[in-house]
């Protein structure tokens, strides 16, 4: 669970995880394109592969190759278990 709050504790892979949950099966080139458009973040091709990485250690991204591409999706099961663990309170 660690792995989770670390890859969440940086911008722009929040960023990288709200793309995903708008639109799923994404190649690194869109990934890239919409960070600089919508988020306004200028994070080369390496950094953002590199921050992929990072998710795809979490368990938040996985990634299949298919031909001369890989396309990333997003995994909110990490993000379930967290809940799972800390229930939220009944409110009288």
């Amino acid at each position: 669970m660690g792995d989770v709050f670390k890859a969440l504790a940086d911008e722009t892979r929040r960023a990288i995880l709200d793309e995903l949950a708008l639109r799923d099966d994404q190649t690194l080139f869109e990934i890239c394109s919409r960070l600089a458009m919508k988020h306004g973040l200028g994070s080369t091709r390496q950094a953002v592969s590199q921050h992929l990485d990072v998710l795809e250690e979490a368990g938040l991204v996985h990634s299949e190759r298919r031909g001369r591409y890989k396309f990333h999706t997003l995994d909110t099961s990490p993000l379930a278990q967290i809940a799972e663990r800390w229930p939220p309170k009944d409110t009288p």
